[in-house]
């Protein structure tokens, strides 16, 4: 027998918030949009913004990038200045399942890399978080997934073993690592994916 699913997690952004970058850099690069994935190659954009989800302060990084990039210093300096441009919303599918989750009766937890300056300004904007019985945030922890003791960190709020927690996320190597520690999960692709998989699962 399958062990039933008693708690279910879910991943910020991606998942339940529209967040991209290239949302923000839009402005910036209006007449040559293909230069925004140049740029952030160029400055190894998404492992440096990682530096700042694990803990890093946003002065520090934004010193250590234009030391080592100062012909992108506004560029950079707009990531932290402009951050909230880098979401456009949320994803309306994603949190209507949520709230369905949430309904029938299903403890739900956040685990979101990001920032411990920048989060709370969507916690204070958007309701659904209140929807939430406790959450992880990488930034908060000073750890970021895949790290497994983030993991296990979450495990000890919930307070459930892993294979009674379902685990929703975008990203594959944060579904790959929350297998190994044992987690149940779903690979999220669309909030119509979500709904489908969730349904076989006996959850919606």
């Amino acid at each position: 027998m399958t062990t039933p699913i008693k708690a279910i997690v879910f991943d910020y952004g991606g998942v339940l918030l529209n967040w991209d970058p290239r949302n923000l850099y839009s402005r910036y690069f209006q007449d040559n949009p293909l230069a925004i994935d140049e740029f952030l190659s160029e400055v190894h954009f998404m492992e440096w913004n990682a530096e700042q989800d694990r803990g890093r302060p946003f002065k520090e990084g934004i010193s250590l990038l234009t030391n080592q990039h100062p012909q992108h210093e506004r560029l950079i300096r707009a990531y932290h200045e402009d951050w909230e441009h880098s979401i456009v919303g949320a994803i309306p599918g994603t949190v209507e399942i949520l709230k369905r989750v949430k309904q029938r009766g299903y403890p739900v937890f956040g685990l979101s890399n990001w920032s411990a300056e920048t989060f709370p300004i969507m916690r204070r904007k958007f309701e659904f978080f209140d929807l939430f019985d406790d959450m992880v945030i990488s930034g908060e922890v000073g750890m970021i997934k895949p790290d497994p003791r983030i993991f296990n960190l979450l495990l000890k709020k919930i307070g459930l073993p892993a294979d009674q927690c379902l685990l929703i996320d975008d990203s594959d190597r944060n579904i790959a690592a929350a297998g190994e520690a044992g987690f149940r999960t779903v690979h999220y692709q669309s909030s119509t994916q979500l709904e489908n998989e969730l349904s076989i699962l006996g959850i919606l």
